[in-house]
């Protein structure tokens, strides 16, 4: 009875160490695109070449500015966007993958300010194709880890809205001009179907 009792802590021990060790390892990911109404290739500027500048067209981020001496979107290049006033949440992100002539590019997160992200494991391709008359398929693959990992489903749904409003938000600054942040966005999406 005695062996029965010390198998059994030892396999409970086992189960709760290895448990939360593979839990981490699961990573969350998600495929988005939507048929936009603006030409490729200012959809492409937007969201690449004018890499530093994504508070321009992103209803959450409220600053964003070029980093560690990069000046234009390449591979390379770095950014911050912050998404508090306080600027205490941001991400710094980095193009790790850049193809100007397929209009596809990688970008990794490598420092995640107060943002439960495992920044080793969480990166994004964005797409674009030409559909012609004027119109484009904007396209996002986010793979990301979170820490604590059973966060990541929660963190899933919120990044899906995140993008899908950040669609919204290209195609309006794209044909208007205007700079897309929180204080507008509400009544911005009103005028587009998602």
């Amino acid at each position: 009875m005695e062996y029965l009792i010390r198998t059994a802590i030892l396999l409970l021990a086992a189960i709760l160490i290895v448990y939360p060790l593979s839990a981490q390892k699961k990573a969350q990911s998600f495929t988005l695109s939507k048929v936009l109404n603006v030409p490729a290739d200012e959809v492409w500027k937007a969201i690449a070449l004018d890499y530093g500048a994504v508070s321009r067209s992103h209803p959450k981020v409220i600053e964003s500015e070029y980093i560690n001496n990069s000046l234009k979107g390449e591979v390379g290049a770095e950014r911050i966007c912050y998404f508090n006033t306080k600027k205490s949440k941001y991400l710094k992100e980095r193009i790790t993958d850049f193809n100007d002539q397929e209009m596809v590019m990688t970008n990794a997160v490598f420092k995640a300010g107060k943002f439960p992200l495992d920044e080793e494991n969480t990166r994004a391709v964005y797409s674009v194709e030409d559909l012609g008359n004027g119109k484009s398929r904007i396209g996002f693959d986010m793979r990301f880890r979170t820490k604590p990992a059973f966060m990541g489903f929660m963190a899933k749904g919120k990044f899906k809205k995140l993008i899908k409003d950040y669609f919204i938000a290209i195609e309006h600054h794209i044909k208007t001009g205007e700079n897309v942040n929180a204080n507008n966005f509400k009544s911005i999406k009103k005028n587009y179907s998602s």
